[in-house]
């Protein structure tokens, strides 16, 4: 029974493991439980009156909501690895009583120093294994905490490129350029640039799936407010009579066809057109 429970307390850690794994360092893959905790938040930051402040919040309290798990599902899985071993495998200070602290918080509060590498040592494996064990825990503690700061580093660049996309698009927007400006080699430029921005954005959606639920806000920085107009410019082009403008025209248009696929495919599930697609990423984050 002892062994279960240790057993028990390590298939814990390891599906913690690949949940971070899959969350911060797989190029494509999205962790099961950071999924579900950030979606719920979402769901729920996105109904009611206040819904649009409440969704400005719901990215940040997300990822602080996801590592708080990651760490104390950690912290419990080492406890139960340690708990049925107490305390014949754990030597104590001299102020501990063995056979009064052995108990299921004394093992979790010696799981938690570890796993916060503290080292107070009033409680010390002294078996071999579990010598080996805990400085693991401890390993897996600063291997979160760098991995948490990793992830907000290239979370917040990825939103930064989203957000200066939306605004190129809302300046060409407010601009008004008429579809004869864009026949022409200036024109055929601007919108492979402009393709070239939303494949990043695709690419970024792929490798941090967690910046979807960051709100933009309404207006310039709305990429999912903007994207109709781009998805308006790349019809344009395509029926002007310039060759290169015709091309990058069809690109742009490939480009937003990515990244509806990717945007259905990941948070929206709508089985729908681009357009449709598009219109349901705008009303996810309350821009009608």
């Amino acid at each position: 029974m002892e062994w279960l429970v240790t057993l028990i307390g390590a298939a814990v850690v390891l599906i913690i493991l690949r949940d971070v794994f899959h969350t911060l360092w797989h190029p494509t893959r999205h962790g099961g439980l950071s999924r579900f905790v950030m979606s719920l938040l979402w769901r729920l930051s996105t109904r009611g009156r206040k819904a649009r402040r409440a969704a400005g919040l719901a990215g940040p309290v997300g990822m602080v909501a996801v590592v708080g798990t990651w760490a104390c599902t950690v912290a419990v899985g080492w406890a139960l690895v340690y708990w049925p071993h107490m305390p014949g495998a754990f030597a104590f200070s001299g102020a501990l009583k063995p056979s009064e602290h052995s108990g299921p918080v004394d093992a979790l509060y010696l799981s938690l120093v570890t796993v916060a590498t503290l080292g107070l040592g009033d409680i010390a494996p002294s078996a071999d294994w579990l010598r080996i064990v805990a400085p693991l825990e401890a390993l897996v503690g600063f291997t979160l905490l760098t991995a948490t700061v990793s992830w907000i580093l290239g979370i917040y660049p990825a939103l930064a490129r989203r957000r200066a996309l939306a605004l190129r698009v809302s300046q060409l927007r407010r601009a008004g350029p008429p579809a004869g400006n864009l026949a022409s080699d200036a024109g055929a430029a601007l919108l492979d640039g402009l393709a070239a921005d939303i494949a990043r954005a695709c690419v970024d959606f792929l490798q941090y799936p967690e910046s979807y639920y960051f709100h933009d806000g309404a207006g310039d920085i709305s990429l999912a407010l903007n994207l109709g107009y781009a998805a308006e410019l790349a019809e344009q082009a395509r029926l002007t009579g310039h060759p290169g403008a015709r091309n990058a025209g069809a690109v742009l248009a490939t480009s937003l066809d990515d990244l509806a696929a990717v945007l259905d495919e990941r948070f929206l599930h709508t089985a729908g057109t681009r357009q449709q697609i598009l219109a349901s990423y705008a009303r996810d984050h309350g821009n009608r």
